[in-house]
């Protein structure tokens, strides 16, 4: 996920809000529809700036402040695990701002300076918080395969589900296709990993993704030590066996 950007225009299928002294709509007129714009900026591997409405959102923030040059402060910053190519505090201390909000695992939250920790929220897997009209769930991540399981033990780091008027975004994190990714359920925009050894192969990646089939796939975080995945070959193994999911990259 490098280079891009993608600004997603969304119309979400509710009604908007009118005067209730108006007449209701009959059933056969077409309803108007609320919309929003979702800007995604990415920074670098699981570093990205999300532009949801008038929120800005920071995922992973790591590259030092001069990754960050002509972004706006964040609102939210979410993190996934402790490792550096996540939890950078430099990097965290130069971009957070005294309204800033942090989601975070409990095990970074022990890592963080104190001054910080006033403006932390601490969630587990499968735990929930509300802030700023978003609800932010945690979700599992960790290594399934013998040889990684010294990587991400379970229950340690936090993928992550945002949703807001019922529009949700995943954020994988670093893991590997478990069962909990692939039994989501109703996911609009999914940021999936996919680098050895540390996360999963791209065929793992797809099958995951034909299994729980988000409306819309970009892949992330997919340098691995021998250089950068194969999305082009991980769109192809989706559109198999996924045809209706659309991969961006």
């Amino acid at each position: 996920m490098k280079n891009l950007l993608i600004i997603l225009c969304l119309f979400v299928g509710f009604s908007a809000c009118k005067n209730t002294s108006e007449r209701e709509p009959d059933a056969d007129e077409p309803k108007e529809k609320s919309h929003f714009e979702l800007n995604i900026i990415p920074i670098s591997h699981a570093t990205m700036v999300i532009e949801w409405g008038e929120t800005v959102m920071y995922t992973d923030p790591v590259g030092g402040v001069v990754a960050f040059e002509g972004q706006p402060a964040p609102h939210l910053i979410l993190i996934t695990d402790i490792h550096g190519d996540h939890l950078n505090l430099e990097t965290l201390e130069a971009v957070v701002t005294d309204s800033s909000i942090l989601i975070v695992p409990a095990a970074v939250f022990d890592l963080l300076p104190k001054h910080l920790l006033l403006n932390t929220v601490v969630i587990a897997n499968d735990e929930t918080t509300h802030q700023l009209d978003f609800a932010i769930t945690g979700v599992p991540m960790y290594n399934l395969r013998e040889e990684a399981l010294q990587f991400h033990e379970r229950g340690r780091g936090n993928g992550y589900i945002i949703e807001k008027d019922g529009y949700r975004v995943y954020i994988s994190g670093d893991t590997e296709d478990i069962p909990e990714m692939r039994n989501l359920e109703n996911i609009d925009l999914a940021f999936v990993c996919m680098n050895l050894p540390f996360t999963m192969t791209v065929e793992s990646a797809a099958s995951a993704v034909a299994d729980f089939k988000p409306k819309t796939v970009i892949p992330y975080h997919y340098r691995g030590r021998e250089g950068f995945a194969d999305v082009d070959a991980f769109e192809r193994l989706v559109n198999e066996k996924a045809p209706e999911v659309q991969v961006r990259h």
